[in-house]
């Protein structure tokens, strides 16, 4: 045990994304290479998601690899070692054991590790189950850290056009690994976390495979989503946990200087920002260029306002993430 911290601070943030890319002209002639007589329409991928490419893996890359390049980078930006280490990611290596072990073994680190999955909101529930063992004085340094290979769900053999819907939303989603240091500091970095759910909503989007609903099923080891509907879904929310958190703090939506927020398709953005009471104008667009993410969104969006100058030391940051199942999660925080 170590002193208990009512402070926690982010120490380090870093991303990394395959240099290989898929454009959206590729994947479809891919689609219709591979499907001849479904007569898949021209565009439609850049027309309905604005999604203009997306990270690809090599095949030899895990889950996490992509997780320890990033975690290497961000380890290599704080002073002191780790003593937890946390996977929180959608994606994994394996089913057993946790992929926090492979992480670590990849990284040379002898410590404490367990895993964390929520979906898209895999990462935010690790930096707030890390500020529960800083707080708690159970650790004073910990990483979080996600890997994400989506892309290995994708379905490219198509049945039927109704099938080609269902799938649809895989073919916006990237590959990329994130790390986020957290650490007890002297003073608040974390303000406050709000955390809030609508699993009525679980089944718009799933990716059944290795279960025990669908152990060894071939034609689950694909996504099944229902684009429109999970858009929604995130509807449903509502802004109440926004005016929850900033009531919480009594600060309004202006004190922010960035507002980092997950994103699955860009015409839905501003509907749906402007639902949950957040400004489009403040957030870092990343869906066009990077594509689906997943858990790795928020912590790329963050590490592009920092090397832009969008933000710096002292800057107030509202990540809001979005999740099938389905879930938000909001982090508060001064850099």
């Amino acid at each position: 045990m170590t002193t208990p911290s009512p402070n926690t601070r982010i120490a380090a943030i870093r991303v990394s994304l395959p240099e290989t890319v898929r454009t959206a002209d590729e994947t479809e002639y891919m689609l219709r290479t591979s499907n001849p007589g479904l007569r898949l329409p021209t565009g439609l991928i850049s027309r309905m998601t604005g999604v203009r490419r997306v990270h690809v893996r090599h095949p030899d890359q895990q889950a996490s690899d992509l997780a320890a390049d990033a975690a290497r980078a961000a380890l290599a930006d704080v002073t002191g070692p780790v003593d937890h280490l946390i996977f929180a990611s959608a994606s994994q290596d394996l089913i057993e054991p946790a992929t926090s072990h492979i992480l670590a073994d990849k990284l040379g680190l002898d410590l404490p590790v367990f895993d964390v999955k929520n979906a898209c909101n895999s990462l935010v529930n690790g930096m707030q189950t890390a500020y529960g063992l800083i707080a708690t004085g159970q650790a004073s340094r910990v990483l979080v850290a996600s890997g994400e290979t989506p892309t290995s769900a994708v379905r490219w053999q198509l049945s039927s056009k109704q099938q080609f819907l269902r799938s649809f939303p895989g073919y916006t989603m990237s590959d990329g690994g994130a790390a986020v240091v957290l650490e007890a500091a002297d003073a608040p970095g974390i303000e406050g976390m709000y955390f809030a759910s609508q699993s009525r909503h679980w089944s718009i989007g799933t990716l059944p495979t290795g279960g025990s609903m669908f152990p060894r099923d071939p034609e689950a080891t694909y996504f099944d989503i229902d684009g429109a509907g999970l858009a929604e879904a995130f509807m449903d929310l509502g802004p109440g946990p926004v005016f929850e958190l900033l009531d919480r703090l009594d600060a309004s939506i202006d004190d922010f200087d960035l507002i980092a927020m997950h994103q699955v398709a860009e015409p839905h953005l501003p509907r749906i920002a402007e639902r949950l009471g957040v400004p489009v104008d403040r957030i870092v667009q990343t869906i066009a260029e990077h594509g689906n993410l997943a858990s790795v969104t928020l912590p790329l969006q963050l590490r592009m306002a920092l090397d832009s100058g969008r933000i710096s030391e002292g800057s107030r940051v509202l990540m809001v993430g979005l999740a099938g199942g389905i879930s938000i999660g909001l982090v508060a925080v001064t850099l």
